[in-house]
């Protein structure tokens, strides 16, 4: 269940301040949204921009995986430079991950963009399938709604 389903007679700012409040523990609160039959579920961060970092998004995964993966990206981003859209990086435990800078965080980023403005930036952690394919491969396998991929796929120069 949701916090806003367990607490129905709570408000938006209540809501907002829980969210604070599990900030101020990390730094960050994951945000989940369900998915339905025509959309995939989505989990994002919601304060790694208040340290001038963008949020990270995930799609088309389990809550639970999509939380995991945020709650073990997030800390490396406070110690580091932000990935760059079209890097590839390997999870160490995980998937192999390509950066793609979300276009319309306010769209996608809700609860984040309410609390620190439109100028809120987000990446997204697109993941490759069990056979290396990407989302925008042919033969990509996606769970029900698949992975949908909120901008445009930038491709890194050779070095």
């Amino acid at each position: 269940m949701c916090w806003e389903c367990d607490h129905p007679n709570a408000t938006r700012e209540d809501y907002l301040n829980f969210v604070r409040e599990r900030m101020s523990v990390h730094g960050w609160a994951v945000q989940g949204v369900q998915g339905d039959r025509r959309y995939a579920p989505w989990a994002y961060t919601v304060g790694l921009t208040a340290f001038g970092k963008p949020e990270l998004a995930v799609t088309g995964t389990s809550q639970a995986r999509a939380s995991d993966l945020l709650h073990s990206m997030a800390p490396h981003l406070l110690h580091a430079d932000a990935p760059q859209p079209g890097e590839q990086v390997r999870l160490i435990g995980g998937p192999l991950i390509e950066i793609v800078q979300v276009a319309e965080p306010a769209v996608h980023l809700v609860t984040a963009v309410e609390l620190f403005g439109p100028r809120t930036r987000a990446l997204q952690l697109v993941y490759a399938d069990d056979r290396g394919h990407w989302p925008w491969d042919a033969g990509f396998r996606g769970g029900r709604g698949g992975q949908p991929v909120l901008g445009a796929r930038v491709r890194q120069r050779a070095a």
